[in-house]
């Protein structure tokens, strides 16, 4: 169940503890896709997988703005710190967990949530009255996770196949040519560049053009696939914290 569709009274009939939290970012993504992208597609993993899962999970709104300061030169890029991020995600969760669907896993579009989801699932985890484990799709989805840029291939096929209307298709060609083929500036094992508009001059990295409609379908089955697998685990497991030793 979307709780955004659903009436308090709908909602108050479910009969579980389990809740998907999508989590994304509104930050660019090229000249051909929507500054949204990040959320969107945490969205569709979560709606897709709660209605494959064999039981009932509640689907959360979305967070639609993360931690995306690395694209702040790029028009309508949003971000907050990770400190409002990480308390808004928890007393999210929280409130979630006042009704009962107190598992939960926190569906993340966006490479920059991932380590203040990783810390704060575990703060909830640890001292909240809740259980709570982050899940990026794109770290999921096999051997195509190597090819995860920005507003490339992986992205721009998922967004082709969940929200077509969205992809500006004639531009695809613009955000190939302005797009950099990897992630950052890097010397001896370290990243030297901060900001993304210092290695790439559209804020694409990563080929567009190969990220096919029929490539997002497998993506979105795949991500599906491993979240379900999470979802059963996160149901059956002991949540309580061990004993001092």
């Amino acid at each position: 169940m979307n709780l955004s569709r659903a009436t308090w009274t709908d909602a108050d009939e479910i009969e579980t503890n389990l809740a998907l939290l999508p989590v994304g970012s509104t930050e660019q993504h090229g000249p051909h896709a929507p500054l949204g992208t990040d959320w969107l597609n945490a969205e569709a993993v979560a709606d897709a997988t709660a209605e494959a899962y064999d039981g009932d999970v509640v689907v959360a709104p979305p967070v639609p703005v993360g931690v995306s300061e690395e694209h702040r030169q790029f028009t309508g890029t949003l971000w907050v710190t990770e400190e409002t991020f990480r308390r808004y995600v928890r007393e999210t969760v929280a409130s979630l967990a006042e009704h009962g669907w107190n598992r939960v896993v926190i569906v993340n579009g966006h490479g920059g949530n991932v380590a203040a989801l990783r810390e704060v699932a575990g703060k909830i985890t640890r001292h909240d009255e809740a259980y709570a484990v982050p899940f990026t799709w794109f770290e999921a989805v096999g051997d195509h996770r190597s090819d995860m840029g920005h507003a490339g291939p992986l992205e721009t096929a998922f967004l082709r196949h969940t929200r077509g209307e969205l992809v500006h298709e004639d531009r695809i060609e613009l955000a190939r040519e302005g797009a950099s083929d990897g992630w950052g500036e890097w010397v001896s094992y370290t990243n030297l560049a901060y900001d993304s508009a210092e290695f790439t001059e559209n804020g694409v990295v990563g080929d567009p053009t190969e990220g096919s409609e029929e490539r997002g379908e497998e993506l979105l089955e795949l991500a599906v696939q491993s979240l379900v697998k999470l979802l059963s685990a996160v149901a059956s497991r002991n949540v309580r914290r061990p004993k001092h030793r």
